[in-house]
């Protein structure tokens, strides 16, 4: 009896000092995914469940869904509210952010122009038309791709002085077999760890576990 009342006093214990379940329990940070062009928050089922078997929870992962034919700076604002939202609801000072194809200049406008960078910590671009793409011709009756074509206004804006402002850590995966970023090379960032994959298709970087891997290993770094 006097056991089995110490390990009950020990429990209680650990109930009443030990420390709070918190969103980003797996990493730091609650992780904000951020599609592209044409997509979807489901666009992201994958990526979660990989997420979910390395530890993180419902309340770490938060996809954001916004009109992709509209302007970036439009979607860039709304992604702040967004993410203010997620960090009042799971008390956390900063987000880590994976983003896929044109995702990365929605980020990127939130953090550079919008001073959102202050509450990012971890920033993921996979196959993001970060410097444009040519491809984007074929959408010019969208405001979106307009901006994402290579030397638009908004991209020479984008990408004009530091590309990595602030103190978040930035990353690209990138590669040769892309199809859909031309050229492919056009997804790194200038001062980011720009990751060259040997090959692999532009939607396929969604359901791929090792890259997916490698961002859940990034944010925990």
């Amino acid at each position: 009896m006097r056991r089995l009342f110490g390990v009950l006093l020990a429990a209680l214990a650990m109930v009443v000092v030990g420390p709070p379940l918190v969103a980003g329990a797996a990493g730091s940070h609650p992780v904000v995914f951020v599609h592209g062009y044409t997509g979807s928050a489901s666009n992201w089922a994958f990526a979660e469940a990989q997420f979910r078997l390395n530890g993180y929870g419902s309340a770490d992962l938060h996809p954001f869904e916004y009109d992709w034919s509209q302007s970036n700076e439009t979607s860039a604002a709304e992604l702040g509210a967004f993410i203010d939202q997620v960090r009042a609801e799971t008390g956390a000072d900063q987000v880590d952010i994976v983003n896929h194809s044109m995702g990365g200049l929605v980020t990127r406008w939130y953090m550079k122009e919008l001073g959102g960078v202050e509450n990012v910590a971890h920033w993921a671009s996979l196959a993001g038309a970060n410097q444009g793409t040519t491809f984007a011709s074929a959408c010019l009756q969208y405001a979106s791709c307009r901006e994402m074509m290579p030397n638009s206004p908004f991209e020479v804006r984008l990408n004009s002085g530091d590309q990595t402002p602030g103190d978040a850590a930035y990353a690209t995966w990138y590669s040769p077999c892309d199809g859909i970023i031309v050229p492919y090379t056009n997804t790194r960032v200038e001062g980011a760890d720009n990751n060259l994959v040997a090959c692999e298709t532009h939607i396929a970087f969604l359901t791929d576990a090792t890259i997916l891997g490698e961002v859940i290993d990034f944010f925990e770094s």
